[in-house]
């Protein structure tokens, strides 16, 4: 899990960069992937050594994203429409969510799997 958390990381870094340019640098809220992904490429390196602690900040860090950006997320059918006050954002917000909830899936499958595999060397 550490890996893939730096990966995603980098990922939304990039995502967060490559949406300000888009946008023209006209408004900070385009780095929201970027800040995101730099919480996340943190907490990767942090669960390098400590993954309890690295990976469960991470998904907390995940957690909140998600809910963030769900609200963009929502106007989905207003993009679709052509109607979508900002589209970038709709989309950007949408990639994010979708990487994000991809992450979070991960994320519960492996402490299920080190819960069952702490439970196997147990008995």
């Amino acid at each position: 899990m550490p890996r893939l958390t730096i990966a995603l990381g980098i990922v939304l870094v990039v995502l967060g960069l490559i949406s300000y340019a888009a946008t023209a640098f006209a408004s900070w809220t385009a780095l929201i992937p970027s800040i995101l992904g730099l919480l996340l490429l943190i907490f990767g390196l942090v669960g390098l050594k400590r993954p309890k602690l690295g990976i469960h900040v991470a998904l907390v860090i995940a957690a909140v994203g998600i809910a963030g950006t769900a609200m963009n997320v929502m106007q989905l059918g207003d993009l679709f429409a052509g109607t979508a006050e900002r589209p970038a954002a709709v989309i950007v917000s949408t990639i994010t969510f979708v990487l994000l909830i991809a992450y979070v899936i991960a994320g519960v499958r492996s402490f299920i799997n080190a819960r069952r595999w702490k439970d196997q060397q147990a008995t």
